[in-house]
């Protein structure tokens, strides 16, 4: 038995010794509330402009930034800590709309002094890998009235030296009744913004006395895009989400990858949706063959770069970007 429990006290201090206690603090610039979401769960159940989270033990996370206001976007990137350390962030726009997240400073958490423990209108979480729990509030309301229509009698007989005394009291009955309610609320993400598609006519010109007006065809915008289209509609979240589960439901690499091409091949994704697909594969050289299988298959291809938010490495990067250098459409 003594041995057994040498064995579990040797692989818990093992456990512990590649394990990290890092926190993060991320804050908009300019004041903007937004929720953080860890690896797929959301961390602040109310949106906030200063976020800390605490008790981080992994190194990275992926990351999702999802602003209160849905017209702002959202973010996602790869959360990269150091050890033993809170590191500070800066969420910011640029001048040209794109959102992002920059490291202001690195502080070992020994060093912390103790008026940072507590900074106001900072939202402390600690990290939780679980969905928040439904919250259940239970309220119990208790009345106390007096009915007119009901009345307590009370018979008093008394005898004294032959003396008979009779003495009758009535009086209003109090009754009393309690009422209790239940409200249970669940925690959800908020929903992600997508924009409706703008229908335009399109008119083509035969003779100059006369007009052939065709169907409405439907065109997708995205807010803030400007540059070069490789598409001209992506997949719907909800299309898309259906197409993940099923690529997330196969056991094996290849076959993943199999789908995702066929998908590809008569569909059309956004550059987040390419980034999160590729998250849905194991190994470094499937994630680099989809993303180039999906670049010509890419609605904006000028935002193309937050693809290598997915990679570990950094020749994946590299060579992702030499075959889109060559890449000729």
């Amino acid at each position: 038995m003594r041995k057994y429990f040498t064995l579990a006290a040797l692989l818990i201090m093992l456990l512990n010794a590649f394990a990290q206690n890092s926190n993060a603090v991320l804050f908009t610039e300019n004041g903007e509330r937004f929720q953080v979401v860890l690896n797929g769960v959301i961390q602040n159940s109310e949106p906030a402009t200063n976020v800390k989270l605490t008790d981080l033990m992994a190194p990275n996370y992926k990351m999702k930034i999802l602003f209160e206001n849905r017209g702002l976007g959202e973010i996602d990137k790869n959360l990269f800590l150091e050890a033993y350390a809170e590191t500070s962030f800066n969420i910011k726009r640029k001048t040209n709309g794109e959102w992002v997240v920059r490291i202001l400073s690195i502080t070992p958490i020994a060093q912390l002094p103790p008026a940072q423990q507590n900074i106001p209108n900072q939202n402390v979480v600690i990290y939780h890998s679980n969905p928040y729990p439904p919250t259940t509030t239970t309220t119990t309301t208790t009345t106390t009235y007096n009915d007119p229509f009901y009345n307590d009698n009370v018979n008093i007989n008394l005898g004294l030296n032959g003396i008979g005394l009779n003495m009758n009291i009535n009086g209003p009955a109090t009754t009393t009744s309690q009422t209790t309610t239940t409200y249970t609320t669940t925690t959800t993400p908020p929903p992600v913004y997508v924009p409706e598609p703008i229908y335009t006519t399109q008119q083509v010109y035969t003779t100059p006395n006369t007009v052939i007006i065709q169907e409405p065809v439907p065109v997708y915008i995205m807010p803030g895009y400007n540059g070069p289209t490789g598409c001209p509609y992506p997949m719907t979240p909800q299309d898309f989400a259906g197409v993940k589960a099923s690529i997330m439901s196969k056991s094996f690499e290849s076959t993943k990858l199999e789908i995702a091409k066929q998908v590809l091949a008569q569909r059309c994704m956004t550059s987040g949706q390419v980034s999160e697909m590729m998250n849905c594969f194991d190994f470094e050289s499937t994630k680099l063959d989809f993303a180039k299988f999906a670049y010509g298959r890419t609605y904006d291809l000028g935002n193309y770069y937050r693809v290598n938010d997915a990679f570990t490495f950094e020749s994946s990067i590299n060579d992702l970007n030499n075959y889109i250098n060559s890449f000729r459409r």
